[in-house]
């Protein structure tokens, strides 16, 4: 049950000239459900992409890091859910090429000029004779105006699709943006079980797309936890197909530059925060707020130890406004020569900690008040200095494990 998260409607979310969209039911893991996604993209369209941090990538990472690496262009995404295809050696970077091959040949492309993305059960081999058999029907089904197919052909235990559009005025032209995301489970910052795909018709230089891409991730998929865990197969990738018509930014710094990096910030953090509020089993959404530190560095350490404390996440779910549980997290998060009469903790209006010690005013009844909310702020004051930083996360509930104790029945 996701935590005030509402589908998607298919008539809001706007297309961007220059990428097609085509989805099918290939029969990956399970009949009847679309599960194969062509994304196509036009021949001046530029992209970059920031992917997982655990060493144990899987092979469509591998080679989208590969081929992004020949800095050619890029005609095709190619995703598939199902079948993460990580633990999978060899014959899983040979199948996921196989795959890529296939698409180039129908596109008269090369194959590097293809990007494979893959996710659902690992160290299973990829059906890519499935995927090969459901090419041609995703071509023919590809179209700009298709962004909700997409969104629902990515999902693995997600429960809704998860897809926003925004559109802004840039140098007197509008300029469009959209983008898809999947991810309920396996979540944690650098970066989580999760795929991304954020496209604009933004003109713009394309050597900044990288750089931009690693500042939206940092600020979005890179703030967000729900259980502590790095998967195998994140990929966020940003498009620009460069058809806005604008004059083409050449400073993320100048005032179009800024414009259009609020603005796909923002669209990042929509997508990032509905993949929290779809959490496996979640029925809370939590910000955490850490300020006071002397780096954002730190503000995050503290942060993530709150987000990531079991018996914090439990308390949540239960309701239960155990509140030592979250100044234990802070004191374990690492910080040695932390002041612990310095600390301050808020839930949403109520002063709980004063001074590193319950707050004299502060009432049971008022922090159960708040933690019955399905929406709650946690704010953390460190005493140390002017940074601050915020992750989002969500409670830890009996439905969790369920799901991930049935996930490969």
């Amino acid at each position: 049950m996701a935590v005030n998260l509402i589908p998607p409607d298919p008539a809001g979310l706007l297309p961007v000239r220059g990428v097609r969209l085509g989805v099918c039911e290939a029969g990956i893991r399970k009949a009847a459900r679309k599960d194969l996604l062509v994304m196509l993209l036009d021949p001046d369209a530029s992209v970059a992409g920031v992917f997982t941090q655990n060493r144990f990538c899987a092979a469509p990472v591998q080679i989208c890091r590969e081929h992004l690496s020949l800095g050619a262009p890029v005609r095709a995404l190619l995703v598939n859910t199902g079948n993460a295809n990580a633990g999978t050696g060899e014959e899983g970077r040979e199948r996921a090429l196989d795959t890529c091959a296939a698409l180039a040949r129908r596109l008269d492309t090369p194959a590097t000029a293809v990007l494979p993305f893959s996710t659902g059960v690992i160290m299973e081999p990829l059906p890519h004779e499935r995927i090969k058999a459901g090419l041609d029907a995703a071509l023919a089904d590809a179209r700009e105006d298709n962004w909700h197919n997409a969104a629902q052909a990515i999902m693995t235990t997600d429960t809704l699709p998860k897809a926003f559009s925004r559109q802004l005025m840039i140098g007197g032209a509008t300029v469009t943006m959209t983008g898809i995301a999947k991810g309920a489970g396996m979540i944690r910052p650098n970066m989580a079980t999760m795929l991304g795909f954020v496209a604009t018709d933004a003109c713009i230089d394309p050597a900044l797309l990288q750089p931009l891409a690693g500042e939206l991730a940092e600020a979005s998929f890179n703030r967000i936890t729900v259980d502590g865990d790095t998967s195998t197969n994140d990929s966020f990738m940003l498009v620009a197909s460069h058809r806005a018509g604008q004059r083409r930014i050449e400073s993320l710094h100048s005032d179009e530059g800024r414009a259009l990096v609020q603005g796909l910030t923002q669209l990042a953090q929509q997508l990032a925060q509905a993949i929290v509020r779809d959490g496996e089993g979640a029925t809370k959404f939590i910000t955490l707020r850490v300020e006071g530190g002397r780096t954002p560095a730190e503000c995050r350490q503290v942060a993530y130890a709150i987000a990531h404390s079991p018996l914090v996440k439990t308390a949540f779910f239960a309701s239960d406004p155990n509140l030592g549980r979250i100044l234990a997290a802070i004191g374990y998060a690492g910080i040695g020569d932390l002041d612990q009469q310095a600390i301050e903790l808020y839930l949403d209006d109520v002063h709980v900690v004063r001074a590193g010690g319950r707050h004299p005013e502060y009432r049971e009844e008022d922090g159960q008040r708040v933690m019955r909310q399905s929406e709650i702020t946690v704010r953390v004051a460190l005493g140390r200095g002017d940074a601050a930083e915020t992750v989002w996360t969500c409670d830890l509930s009996h439905e969790y494990v369920s799901i991930n104790a049935d996930y490969r029945s």
